[in-house]
């Protein structure tokens, strides 16, 4: 009988110069890329031009990197992050919120859609798909840096990680999982149900509902209304999108007015990007590696076993000497 999965990988892909590049960074990197060439493929469909393109790509991903770490601080490592302020700009320490990577998607959505005159609800509709794709490559990192983990368990599955007694669930590949075969579902309803703001209802109930029973097998480090911080914003997050889907419901029926879409068929006149937003873009790429995975804490004390250069680093403050 094959025995358990003994989670030892490296979480570093290499060290530059004392900088570490993290498995979990690069999901961004390479999910922020998919962003930039879905919106490309179908930016006839959005009537965006090139620059407008990349102009969404970059507002994206910065409403992403900066709504994850907000929440995360807020919610999660407040204590902390109030006694070292000065930290809460650095990515590379860690620290990311999954509900916040969404609010800061549709803060960055909203603004976007405000500036540039395009609906947002067919701004959103679109964006989701690559989000769920995110979203899904955000897991996998989650697994090789070895610090989400889930309850204790004897399945065929489990998982005996560097961090944690006993076995336990690898909660974050079924939820990698489950985001990931949302991306077919929604594009199926993009071909299929042409009302605003069908696709991103599904989604946004989708995501949390199924998430809901995924998070059964996660273990908490904190508590909010008795629930998971995680599973109370599930909730919250559910209620919404079952609010939404009812909306989307109406405004099929034609009892609820939309805003108009653009024409798609009118022709757009192309701007093309310009060098400053391509530099701007390929930066964020690379800061986007330098992020490890889950919590802040102490870097090199949870990490150092797996990756010595981290045992010895500079780069991280002693993190764990900061009274909370």
């Amino acid at each position: 009988m094959r025995g358990p999965f003994v989670h030892d990988i490296d979480p570093v892909i290499a060290d530059v110069g004392g900088v570490y590049l993290w498995w979990y960074g690069l999901s961004y990197t390479l999910a922020f890329i998919q962003l930039l060439c879905f919106l490309r493929r179908h930016r006839g469909a959005l009537a965006l031009t090139e620059r407008d393109v990349w102009t969404l790509a970059l507002w994206f991903a910065v409403g992403v990197l900066a709504g994850g770490r907000a929440v995360q601080i807020a919610f999660d490592e407040w204590p902390l992050y109030q006694a070292s302020p000065h930290l809460i700009p650095a990515l590379w320490l860690g620290g990311m919120a999954t509900h916040g990577l969404m609010l800061g998607a549709l803060a960055a959505t909203l603004l976007f859609s405000a500036t540039h005159r395009t609906p947002f609800l067919a701004l959103a509709d679109a964006l989701v798909i690559p989000g769920a794709v995110l979203m899904g490559l955000g897991r996998i990192g989650n697994f090789i840096d070895g610090q989400i983990v889930g309850a204790v368990t004897d399945v065929w599955c489990a998982v005996k990680f560097p961090d944690a007694e006993g076995l336990r669930h690898p909660v974050v590949l079924y939820d990698g999982l489950k985001n990931l075969l949302l991306v077919p579902y929604l594009l199926h309803v993009r071909r299929t149900n042409p009302t605003p703001g069908a696709v991103a209802a599904r989604f946004v109930f989708w995501y949390a509902f199924l998430r809901l029973f995924v998070d059964l097998f996660r273990d908490y480090p904190t508590h909010r209304l008795a629930l998971g911080t995680g599973q109370t914003l599930n909730l919250v997050m559910a209620a919404v999108g079952a609010l939404l889907l009812a909306r989307s419901r109406l405004r099929r029926l034609g009892r609820l007015r939309s805003a108009a879409p653009r024409d798609a068929s009118a022709p757009v006149a192309d701007v093309p990007a310009t060098t400053r937003q391509r530099v701007a873009f390929a930066l964020l790429l690379v800061a986007c590696l330098t992020i490890p995975s889950n919590w802040t804490q102490d870097v090199p004390r949870r990490y150092g076993t797996r990756h010595p250069g981290l045992a010895h680093s500079r780069v991280y403050p002693p993190l764990h000497t900061i009274a909370p």
